[in-house]
């Protein structure tokens, strides 16, 4: 799609000369390459008028006032409920105000400070205690060399639901935040049948892939994990 642009007051002058000499719309919209409908609003607003400047306008004014655009801003930064619907939001200001806001205005206003509708990250629910043994693991293999890494491996298990997931649930947040605390919705249980994905990595080989498919809601491969990982340890020399 071309860009809109506006005239200048010369090029208006040399739209005008022409026509008041006698010359057709058609002729001058040909020799300066400028729409016919262009031309014909023109020479209308000239006949009308007797002006050719381009008007000031404002534009459209705006439907929220200040304060009202500041308790969509606290309503969503300061309580830190970032889990309001748009439609929520502009229910409660047309409620507390009597001004009727639309869905799009609460997503523009809230787009001036930084904050877009996103899908929240799901993780898994972790403790103080989680964190805290985490922090401890990491710093005891940080200085491991490649041989002691060698003989470890790491494994994981993926859960994938059979039932629908629309995840229809947004959140306001700024870009460069999406995992921060309040951004994510923690989970640690998924209902319904499903499969359930286990594998094991170690340096410069990897388990296979174990498929298994559950039909209630806490699915364990306990025994595959064992049986695998005693398996394939054995089968590495210098471990």
């Amino acid at each position: 799609m071309a860009q809109r642009k506006h005239l200048d007051d010369f090029l208006r002058g040399r739209i005008i000369g022409p026509l008041e000499c006698g010359s057709t719309q058609l002729e001058v919209s040909e020799e300066l390459g400028i729409a016919q409908t262009v031309i014909s609003r023109l020479w209308q607003r000239f006949q009308d008028e007797g002006n050719i400047s381009r008007c000031y306008s404002t534009g459209r004014p705006r439907v929220t006032t200040p304060n009202e655009d500041r308790y969509i801003y606290l309503a969503v930064t300061a309580k830190r409920n970032r889990r309001s619907r748009a439609s929520d939001l502009s229910r409660q200001i047309s409620s507390a105000t009597g001004t009727t806001v639309s869905r799009q205005t609460v997503y523009r206003r809230l787009g001036h400070i930084g904050f877009y509708a996103r899908r929240p990250v799901r993780c898994l629910p972790l403790t103080a205690t989680h964190c805290r043994l985490r922090l401890t693991w990491s710093r005891e293999h940080a200085l491991w060399t490649t041989q002691q890494w060698s003989c470890g491996m790491f494994s994981s298990e993926s859960r994938f639901s059979l039932q629908s997931d629309s995840r229809r649930t947004l959140i306001s947040r700024a870009p460069g935040t999406r995992y921060h605390q309040e951004n994510t919705f923690e989970r640690h249980r998924y209902g319904g049948a499903g499969w359930l994905v286990w594998g094991g990595i170690i340096l410069g080989s990897r388990t296979d892939l174990h498929v298994q498919s559950s039909k209630d809601d806490r699915p364990h491969l306990s025994g595959c994990h064992s049986g695998t990982t005693c398996t394939f340890a054995s089968g590495r020399h210098g471990c």
